[in-house]
């Protein structure tokens, strides 16, 4: 008979930090997966969720002895039951920094075999108002808010402190029809851009949304405001500096910039190449591509392919002395990484977002002769699990 603890309330000592903004607790051989807690304290927890397989879900509802990285969260939304966007506001920045360190370290051994050291590094800010860009949901009432974690409920709003005060301000205090989600976009200049998306079947609206003014690696860019840029202010000129530091492009070198965006890596790596170097930059996305062509105009050492990046990679007979790629949350994927190992880069500069998929990637780089040079991470992300990392791959017959 399968097992069902759903609303159980358990007495638990928490043990170590998981991938995901839980921590991991045992129960009579099943595995708790706790949210609200802290490793090493003493917690009651009322199981969330049991499908009655090997593990559950809860959330630490009452904390009985409580760790030292503990701090009250600033958003009084963020507690069991409640607000789904943050993971770790009941943590004091330097816990939630060493959280994310063990997570980043913990994959790496586990998926890839590296035992290393992590440091996750703070960008400038703090730990509130950093998110420019978010998507808030109305809920039944027209009151636009965030969903609880895993759930469709719409937790309403007064504020959300790790949001940009003007994002906030442009969409929370203002009635929706149910079921709208509003994206919400500051600017480097301080403007906000809100676009509103229908919900409950009806028809999209027709829009394009406004040109966003970002500014980073020594440009100033005008891109589509709801498409892809880093979400914290910092974040992106910090990545293009360290992917310019390890990718070092000779004058006159080939060099891939795949899952480009709108071009933010492939201009560090245009100026590295120089006017007689080439650039390959590769996006699936055809308004980051446009927004690429145009901010990049005047480096005609940039080419432009638009579509997914493992069958442009099919046909490509190139030799790259550096890659550079940046790929969504779920990795690059064994044929990508086999096909860029195929070219014999001398640096492969990978960008992740999600230490899981950084570290699956790397065991198959490892596989094909590629061994991890280098790793930065960066709390990208404060008051959540999510971290930036920066890894440097090169030929592992180089320095043994």
């Amino acid at each position: 008979m399968k097992q069902d603890w759903t609303g159980r309330t358990l007495e638990l000592t928490v043990g170590p930090v998981a991938h995901g903004g839980h921590c991991v607790a045992r129960v009579d051989g099943r595995v708790v997966f706790v949210r609200h807690a802290l490793p090493g304290e003493q917690v009651l927890a009322e199981v969330t969720e049991d499908a009655g397989k090997s593990f559950c879900r809860a959330d630490a509802i009452e904390v009985l002895t409580p760790a030292k990285g503990r701090v009250t969260p600033p958003c009084p939304v963020a507690g069991p039951g409640l607000c789904g966007g943050c993971d770790w506001q009941h943590a004091s920045g330097q816990t939630q920094r060493e959280l994310k360190a063990e997570v980043v370290a913990e994959q790496l051994s586990r998926l890839a075999g590296l035992d290393l050291p992590v440091t996750v590094e703070e960008l400038p800010g703090g730990l509130l108002r950093w998110r420019t860009r978010v998507r808030f949901v109305a809920d039944d009432d027209g009151r636009a808010g965030l969903r609880a974690h895993r759930s469709h409920r719409v937790v309403p709003l007064a504020d959300c402190p790790i949001t940009a005060r003007a994002a906030v301000g442009a969409v929370l205090p203002h009635a929706w029809s149910a079921g709208d989600e509003i994206e919400s976009t500051e600017d480097a200049d301080g403007e906000v851009h809100v676009r509103r998306l229908p919900g409950r079947g009806r028809r999209p609206e027709q829009q394009r949304g406004g040109i966003a003014v970002q500014r980073a690696a020594g440009r100033e860019w005008r891109i589509a405001a709801h498409g892809f840029w880093q979400v914290h202010p910092e974040a992106a000129e910090t990545l293009a500096r360290i992917v310019g530091e390890w990718a070092q492009a000779a004058p006159g070198a080939r060099a891939w910039d795949l899952y480009a965006g709108a071009g933010l890596f492939a201009s560090v790596l245009a100026e590295q190449v120089g006017p007689r170097g080439r650039v390959l930059a590769v996006e699936s996305g055809r308004r980051a591509v446009s927004d690429g062509k145009a901010n990049l105009a005047g480096l005609r050492q940039v080419s432009w392919r638009c579509g997914q990046v493992e069958q442009l990679l099919r046909d490509r007979t190139d030799s790259p002395q550096v890659v550079v790629l940046d790929p969504p949350r779920k990795g690059a994927g064994r044929e990508v990484v086999e096909r860029i190992a195929a070219a014999g880069p001398e640096r492969v500069v990978y960008v992740a977002c999600d230490p899981a998929a950084l570290a699956r990637d790397v065991a198959t780089f490892a596989g094909l002769g590629y061994r991890l040079d280098r790793l930065r991470a960066f709390d990208a992300f404060p008051m959540t699990h999510h971290v930036e990392c920066v890894a440097l791959l090169t030929p592992a017959t180089e320095g043994g």
